[in-house]
């Protein structure tokens, strides 16, 4: 033969009968074969350690989650150890305005001539409401504003320390008839809703596709949540302003955002929710918008009420609203974000409804 055809002859097996040959074939061909099912195995498991890692990540991070939406933003009604129970509303023109709490009762009773403390015929205080002659919104404004300044020079109140010369209307639902107005850091001792406007800038990156979100770090010397993290821009609404007002000037004064880009802000829904702590009892009502900002664009501090902004990707920023960072009625809102743009799966979240839930609570 050839030296070419020799390629081709079958191998010899020396001092090797062939059903031995073919035995040995096959001792290395399940060789090969326990080999291949071993690396199969051990990616496996890799893969399946990494599902369990993130899993147990997912899993901590919904709890922490839902504990800030009821333990801190919703730890008024039927929440174990709170004073909901020894509160009494708070009636003007026969429609409920808030919840006072029991530790300011007592000092009401002191101003007969603004408030009426209506009692049953075992002597318990039923509501509170205003005296019968004080019925319109400038007097009822000039008479509570005398109070709460009594209050504030006599020290009687912690929250009072943080006087912040702007009041919010008080009504029985936002749009309805005005009944009066109050001091912003005293509307905790009545229990009257606080409404506020905030706003998500985010973009998506044309590079990868990739949802960045714009967050502010608060100022360490604002008098609610210093240095927490909080919404490129937010603001309570004040009693002379409107929800689009208030949504134009907040961007402007917290973020410089041009007007140009504040209009094409898209109301995103509301949020709700009513806590007590230390200070009073604070329902909450928040108009949520969004802004998707140029790529390139980025926010400058401009009245002092931030300390920084960063650009982060929205895995982060998900990461970070779980944890005491964030302050939490603005968690709440990039948490509403998230679902809002599917970047929490109702399919892989077993918080899911209950996110929902928590975050839509009535203020009374």
């Amino acid at each position: 033969m050839s030296d070419i055809m020799q390629h081709f002859e079958k191998p010899s097996y020396r001092n090797v009968d062939s059903n031995t040959a073919i035995v040995l074939s096959q001792e290395n061909r399940d060789t090969n074969s326990c080999s291949i099912l071993e690396n199969k195995e051990a990616q496996s498991n890799s893969v399946e350690d990494h599902r369990t890692e993130k899993s147990s990540f997912q899993s901590a991070w919904s709890r922490n989650m839902l504990n800030i939406l009821r333990a801190k933003l919703n730890n008024f009604r039927g929440f174990q150890g709170s004073s909901e129970y020894d509160c009494k509303p708070f009636i003007v023109d026969g429609c409920r305005v808030g919840t006072i709490p029991p530790f300011v009762l007592p000092h009401l009773e002191n101003y007969p001539a603004v408030f009426k403390l209506v009692k049953s015929e075992d002597n318990c205080i039923e509501h509170v409401t205003f005296a019968p002659k004080l019925k319109t919104f400038d007097e009822r404004s000039k008479k509570i504003e005398e109070v709460l300044q009594e209050f504030r020079q006599k020290d009687l109140f912690v929250t009072l320390k943080g006087w912040r010369n702007e009041s919010f209307a008080v009504s029985s639902a936002f749009n309805q008839k005005r009944l009066f107005k109050i001091e912003r850091s005293a509307a905790c001792l009545f229990g009257t809703t606080q409404y506020g406007v905030h706003v998500n800038g985010y973009f998506k990156a044309k590079s990868n596709g990739m949802l960045y979100m714009w967050i502010a770090r608060r100022s360490p010397m604002k008098p609610t949540g210093p240095g927490k993290l909080d919404q490129i821009a937010a603001g309570g609404i004040t009693w002379r302003s409107s929800i689009t007002e208030t949504l134009f000037k907040e961007c402007k004064e917290e973020a410089s955002i041009p007007e140009y880009l504040v209009q094409r802000a898209v109301p995103a829904g509301a949020l709700s929710f009513i806590f007590e702590d230390n200070r009073g009892i604070f329902p909450g009502v928040q108009f949520v918008y969004d802004i998707c900002l140029p790529e390139d664009f980025k926010p400058k501090v401009n009245d002092g009420e931030v300390s920084e902004f960063y650009c982060w990707p929205i895995e982060k920023v998900k990461e970070k609203i779980a944890t005491k960072e964030f302050k939490p009625n603005c968690a709440l809102v990039v948490l509403d974000f998230l679902i809002r743009h599917g970047e929490i799966n109702p399919q892989t979240e077993p918080n899911f409804l209950d996110f929902i839930l928590w975050s839509h609570k009535p203020p009374h």
